[in-house]
């Protein structure tokens, strides 16, 4: 068994629609990023690279390659499942949490557990806090996350 951890923040940009858990969230500002800018498929995804020991998010889908730009979440979170069984590992699951003031989680929390874990196939375990107010994710400046995985070998 091996386990991976990953953290990753973006900025709120309302000129982009908000991708979150593999969800679209219309009426909600979105998020800057070189793809669609889904925090929580970023560190799911990263987060299982970790436990593999296959590098991080920019080593596999940098900025540098114009075709990572159109990148959704649902097809980076597919793209790193095809690279953890190609390493010779079994995904046993992830859990992730939100952080942020607004979208609220809870509303969509099962529908966006069930796109992320198709997407890998494998679980995907969902939460989400505030930060009260504090910092910029209270500030409704953007969005963070943070997730942990568990891989074993096959």
């Amino acid at each position: 068994m091996r386990t991976g951890i990953s953290l990753d923040v973006h900025p709120l940009d309302p000129s982009r629609p908000l991708w979150l858990g593999c969800l679209s969230w219309p009426d909600h500002a979105g998020l800057s990023g070189h793809s669609d800018g889904d925090v929580a498929a970023h560190v799911v995804a990263e987060s299982l690279l970790s436990a593999a020991g296959l590098g991080d998010l920019g080593s596999i889908f940098g900025v540098a390659d114009p075709a990572n730009a159109a990148i959704t979440g649902t097809q980076m979170l597919q793209q790193v499942a095809t690279l953890i069984a190609a390493a010779g590992f079994q995904i046993e699951n992830v859990a992730v949490q939100i952080i942020c003031q607004s979208p609220n989680i809870s509303a969509r929390r099962a529908e966006s557990q069930t796109a992320m874990t198709t997407a890998l196939g494998a679980p995907v375990h969902l939460t989400a806090t505030s930060t009260d107010g504090l910092g910029f994710t209270g500030r409704g400046e953007g969005i963070a996350a943070i997730a942990s995985a568990l891989v074993s070998e096959k």
